[in-house]
């Protein structure tokens, strides 16, 4: 299985044209349930997010999908998704923690997410957008901390117009350039790369600190 998920994240190029082939304008409702769930379900941070709006956007430079649909459609699944996980956080968040018990939420998750908010305040629903598996708990954790609703909207439409726009711009202006369009598989890889370095950095800084400390 894991296997299978790699090889559909490094080629969505392909995978994705085949589904657009087969599904037509259908595939519109498949990126926007993609997007929602990755966004919206505490359970769903694998899903690919990045590199699935850069392909798409470069679909779009193609002909194939139409980016005056992409975008608007995406940037409410991004929403609507932050929203959603918002609300699961603020009604039944800790008794979901509880119940999971660590198997398909994991606490771990939570607590670099909380730290993050510590770190950067309101604007982390907007940056959480562009770091993965960040971005899935992020709104999560507004709503186990009762963040002002209100404030958290502001941002979280900030967010989804800011991360769902700028990918599939970039991949609609770059995505068909001779040596990106031969080159998607590594231009994928580099964008998860990139997406990850966050995380990477701070797992360093904490591994030092703690030899540090030892």
């Amino acid at each position: 299985m894991l296997a299978a998920l790699l090889d559909i994240i490094l080629h969505l190029d392909a995978h994705l044209l085949a589904l657009t082939e087969q599904y037509g304008v259908w595939v519109y409702a498949i990126l926007f349930l993609i997007i929602y769930s990755e966004t919206g379900l505490v359970i769903a941070p694998f899903l690919p997010g990045d590199s699935l709006l850069f392909v798409a956007g470069a679909l779009c430079g193609m002909g194939a999908l139409q980016l005056g649909w992409l975008v608007p459609l995406l940037v409410l699944a991004a929403f609507g998704g932050d929203n959603t996980n918002y609300w699961i956080g603020r009604l039944v968040g800790m008794r979901l923690l509880k119940l999971a018990g660590g198997r398909l939420i994991r606490r771990e998750h939570i607590d670099k997410t909380h730290a993050f908010y510590e770190k950067h305040g309101g604007k982390t629903v907007v940056l959480a957008r562009f770091l993965p598996i960040i971005r899935t708990f992020a709104p999560f954790v507004a709503g186990i901390g009762v963040m002002d609703y209100r404030k958290f909207v502001l941002f979280s439409a900030l967010g989804s117009v800011a991360w769902i726009t700028s990918l599939s711009v970039a991949g609609y202006l770059f995505g068909n350039i001779p040596v990106v369009k031969d080159n998607l598989t590594l231009i994928i890889l580099g964008i998860i790369v990139i997406s990850i370095l966050p995380a990477i950095s701070e797992f360093i800084r904490r591994l030092v600190s703690n030899r540090s400390a030892s």
